[in-house]
């Protein structure tokens, strides 16, 4: 819902003019934009990624101070890490070097290039990531503008130039539109509580994950049993 009202409003340029109405399907005045080349609303700017988000370039920690049993701070490496959505635990650093903070979107700058995530923890980062929030208050929009240079990579690595990473300069310096500051309240009001409602039960899913990890060995071991109530339907775990 929240990726076809972005569309809707965006790309289409549709979001709602003062009378509630389509701003452009109702008549609302389009200027030419000589350096992107096209039309955008009147009032709106066209700028670079570095103006609208903050950006943190990863770097990996000494390869000695990785573990898997939790000590220290939970570290990302790549997209490797990646889930659906939110990225998996695999390991942790007790040297963290650079971070990124619970809700920053997390976009891989190498192969392949433009991948994102969200933060549902603080974490290190290493250097196939970026951390990237928003210096206009929405998470919302900067994570669909991400998804949308993403989806550009996508077509070019298809068309045969393909991105083995981005540097810094090249991620400051990717140009954007730049909306009207009502526009992007008026859509991140909307969007906001679908993605504090995602990170919840990501987290939710995440503590789940931990009992379920917790729970196989001892069950593999023969210290917990299977007690299968089939007119109940469901599953209790009994510690013998």
């Amino acid at each position: 819902m929240a990726k076809q009202l972005y569309d809707y409003w965006f790309v289409q340029f549709d979001f709602p003019n003062e009378e509630g109405k389509p701003y452009k399907s109702s008549g609302g005045k389009m200027v030419w934009n000589e350096k992107l080349k096209r039309e955008i609303p009147q009032g709106w700017n066209n700028g670079m990624l570095i103006d609208i988000a903050n950006i943190t370039m990863g770097q990996s920690p000494d390869g000695s101070s990785y573990n898997e049993v939790g000590e220290g701070m939970l570290f990302y490496q790549g997209s490797t890490d990646f889930g659906m959505r939110f990225p998996s635990v695999r390991q942790y650093t007790t040297a963290p070097s650079r971070y990124a903070k619970r809700g920053d979107i997390l976009m891989s700058v190498r192969v392949p290039v433009g991948s994102i995530n969200i933060a549902n923890n603080d974490c290190c980062i290493g250097r196939g990531l970026s951390a990237i929030n928003s210096k206009l208050g929405s998470t919302t929009h900067l994570y669909y503008i991400l998804n949308d240079l993403r989806i550009a990579f996508e077509q070019r690595n298809a068309a045969g130039t393909t991105f083995g990473s981005i540097t810094k300069e090249d991620l400051y310096s990717l140009p954007i539109i730049i909306p009207s500051h009502e526009v992007i309240r008026a859509f991140d009001k909307i969007c906001s509580p679908m993605f504090d409602r995602q990170m919840i039960l990501g987290e939710e899913i995440d503590n789940l994950i931990k009992q379920r990890d917790g729970l196989l060995p001892l069950l593999m071991n023969g210290q917990v049993s299977v007690n299968s109530d089939l007119s109940d339907d469901y599953v209790l775990f009994c510690c013998q």
